[in-house]
């Protein structure tokens, strides 16, 4: 079924030029082609998708079996937003959900490019919708008008008088008919430049609960994974790679590997050593068989605490300056009363549930045709077109449902995917390759969550106001030495190690945000929620240590500091309210704590329900409050909110990535163990009306998280747990 699939998908695709012609195709029905730019709007007919799928240039297709089909220029990595963009285009056309589809685009960022990115198609940092908001609805409402305008003109009646229900046009006359009716004559009708959008009032779709496209897919098992995919000859290849970040080979004997049935080629590859076999079980026996002797000159040595001592000597000097405001030192030196804190965080694995994977092979016509849950596509092709001496056209991706990746498969070296093109040059492109990162290869092979140490000094009047704030913070940049550096650091500051506190929203008269680049070589990358994954934690138990010494409500606190953040504030009071934060109850070994931060545009609060009691903490229930402007799809987001909450918990309670002698510790999840069901709390999640444009949910919701049960363990045990995980050994006695 796979391979049937793939092959029809990719080898039955016809030309750009025969596709802009709009042949019809065999059964004579033919769809409506929309791709909206920034210069405008032009029309496409294409085949019937039932009869010969075409290569998609479009986002809105309508088929003469009256299907819609809307093509995502996202990866799904499991955040729904194949729903969601779906929602957003049949809101616009009045479509009935029932006829609803979606397909992945191509690789192809003249078509496809993430508005939020520039020139680049991805997926990352909470934008899918956000980015495709306007766009959507202007294809799906240009749609709308030529559906009516081929109606009108075949009923002979003014378009005005036409209306569209469910899928349905209808005029008063009585005559009514399905938009596969009219497909073809809507092809052809000229786009409106400026369709007329719907008035949010009007949303019928928008903001309800509607079934995820995706859910029958994944629950029958047809839905297509990277790892699923088999072509014909398909070989298997897992690399062995140094032990230490830094290392090179210095010599290999695969005598013994090459003598393990199965395998068919070892070969050396810049990042290690590939043996290539004929199913995965052979490529493992046969690289446990290697011997590798490596060269650890270069490389990384540190173990976790001289990495840790060498940040805190780090901050004990002045780093470079991200924002200030005021004379924040002064200000602090005039307190009446003046509060120290310091935070650690460790490096952090993304280890999604689908290992790192891809499959890729020379096709007939001299291109290349890449299987992955793909996220970074533009810079896919590029790399990929680097190493086999191409260009990057002839570098086909078919973007497939990937199995989680939390920022892994957006790296801006395209790592795995340069793998996978390095390992097929290297056999001489005879054979697809399926390259396969085991789950050992994943979580000890990064990149991470970089390390991060903040240390915090402010004061307070003698009325509990803050007076200054110093913040420094000490961490690897994720962008300094990558192609991103030139767009995203600014005088020496990487915005993603300091996002979430120099920007904070808090009215603090006076401040001082310092950052210090650590330049060891672990590699580092965007975890869920980035630099936001750590600041939170920081920022948000600070401030409560703020108010416990004000003496005041931590959320009362709070909403005094956020006189300029209506919408955050907004978010507190109703999670506050939600939770019965008022009515609280107050017994020993059960705690309380809030937290609220935004990130990526959206607004997210938490209150934390937590009993420590024997040394543990349990969480019992977790309240969220979040504004992400219009809710496309509220289901959804409650089920974002309850996985980052999923997500989140095991980095408070246990999980970090540690090094001995510049090895990793952990190896899978025996030792960097996933929330167990058993461990999740209750979580409600409650949305904050608003007509605002959407932003994105995929993270938001992972940086509250910490600091609201750090504050719930204070308000159980009386103890400051700022660093995480949580050291949960100073809870022994309570």
């Amino acid at each position: 079924m796979l391979n049937r699939s793939l092959k029809t998908r990719n080898d039955a695709v016809p030309s750009r030029r025969a596709f802009l012609r709009g042949t019809a195709a065999a059964g004579g029905a033919l769809v409506i082609g929309l791709h909206l730019d920034p210069k405008g709007a032009r029309a496409n007919s294409g085949p019937d998708l039932s009869k010969a799928p075409a290569k998609p240039n479009a986002f809105v297709r309508i088929a003469a079996d009256d299907t819609v089909t809307v093509v995502i220029k996202h990866l799904d990595m499991g955040q729904g937003n194949t729903t969601g963009l779906a929602t957003i285009v049949a809101e616009e056309l009045d479509a009935d959900w029932a006829q609803m589809r979606a397909v992945f685009a191509p690789a192809d960022a003249s078509l496809y490019n993430n508005l939020a990115f520039g020139p680049i198609q991805g997926t990352g940092g909470s934008t899918a919708v956000a980015n495709s908001w306007i766009q959507l609805r202007k294809a799906g409402a240009a749609a709308r008008a030529m559906l009516i305008a081929a109606a009108a003109g075949e009923w002979k009646v003014p378009a005005a008088e036409i209306t569209i229900e469910k899928g349905v046009l209808r005029h008063a006359g009585g005559k009514e008919a399905r938009f596969g009716a009219f497909a073809a004559k809507a092809a052809v009708q000229p786009i409106p430049e400026n369709p007329v959008l719907k008035d949010p009032s009007a949303f019928r779709l928008i903001g309800t609960k509607l079934p995820r496209l995706d859910s029958k897919s994944k629950t029958d098992g047809s839905a297509q994974y990277a790892l699923d995919v088999r072509r014909p000859g398909q070989l298997t290849a897992l690399v062995a790679r140094a032990p230490r970040f830094g290392a090179t080979l210095k010599s290999v004997d695969d005598t013994a590997a090459k003598a393990v049935p199965g395998v068919v080629q070892v070969v050396r590859i810049p990042s290690g050593v590939a043996v290539v076999a004929k199913d995965t079980w052979s490529a493992m026996k046969g690289r446990e068989a290697l011997k590798l002797t490596w060269d650890d000159a270069g490389a990384e040595r540190q173990s976790t605490e001289s990495q840790q001592a060498a940040y805190k000597a780090m901050a004990d000097k002045p780093g470079l300056v991200a924002s200030k405001r005021g004379d924040a030192a002064g200000a602090i030196k005039g307190a009446a009363k003046v509060l120290e804190a310091e935070f650690s965080f460790p490096y952090l694995a993304h280890a999604p549930m689908e290992p790192l994977n891809a499959t890729i092979e020379r096709a007939a016509d001299g291109a290349y045709d890449i299987y992955a849950g793909s996220q970074f596509q533009t810079i896919e092709q590029a790399v990929a077109a680097g190493i086999l001496g191409t260009t990057a056209d002839k570098i086909r991706i078919t973007t497939l449902w990937a199995g989680g990746s939390f920022g892994r498969r957006a790296t801006a070296s395209a790592d795995y995917i340069a793998e996978a093109a390095a390992i097929l040059k290297a056999t001489g492109e005879k054979a697809p390759i399926h390259l396969v990162w085991t789950r050992e290869d994943d979580i000890t092979g990064g990149y991470y969550r970089p390390a991060a140490y903040h240390r915090i000094r402010a004061g307070l009047d003698a009325k509990g106001a803050i007076t200054g704030w110093e913040h420094r913070i000490v961490g690897k940049s994720i962008i300094i030495g990558t192609a991103l550096e030139a767009m995203m650091v600014k005088d020496g500051v990487d915005a993603t190690t300091v996002e979430g506190a120099s920007d904070t929203p808090y009215a603090l008269p006076a401040y001082r945000f310092e950052v210090h680049n650590a330049r060891e070589g672990v590699p580092v990358l965007w975890w869920r929620s980035v630099g936001h994954s750590h600041t939170a934690q920081a920022m948000e138990v600070f401030v409560d240590e703020l108010a416990h010494a004000a003496g005041q409500d931590p959320v009362a606190y709070r909403l005094g500091l956020l006189s300029q953040a209506p919408r955050l504030s907004a978010a507190l009071t109703l999670a506050a309210e939600k939770a019965g934060w008022s009515a609280r109850e107050q017994k020993p070994g059960r705690g309380y704590g809030v937290a609220a931060h935004e990130s990526f545009g959206s607004y997210v609060a938490m209150v934390a329900d937590v009993t420590a009691e024997a040394g543990k903490v349990k969480v019992n229930r977790i309240v969220a409050a979040v504004d992400v402007g219009v809710a496309v799809n509220p289901d959804i987001i409650r089920a974002q909110v309850e996985g980052a909450v999923g997500f989140a918990l095991s980095a408070v309670l246990r999980n970090r990535i540690t090094f001995k002698d510049g090895e990793v510790q952990e190896k899978n999840f025996d030792a960097y163990e996933p929330t167990r069901m058993s461990e999740m709390p209750k979580v409600e999640v409650h949305i904050v009306p608003s007509a605002a444009a959407p932003t994105g949910i995929g993270e938001p919701g992972v940086p509250v998280l910490a600091p609201a049960i750090s504050n719930a363990v204070f308000a159980a045990t009386g103890q400051r747990l700022r660093s995480l995980p949580l050291d949960l050994t100073a809870l022994r006695g309570v």
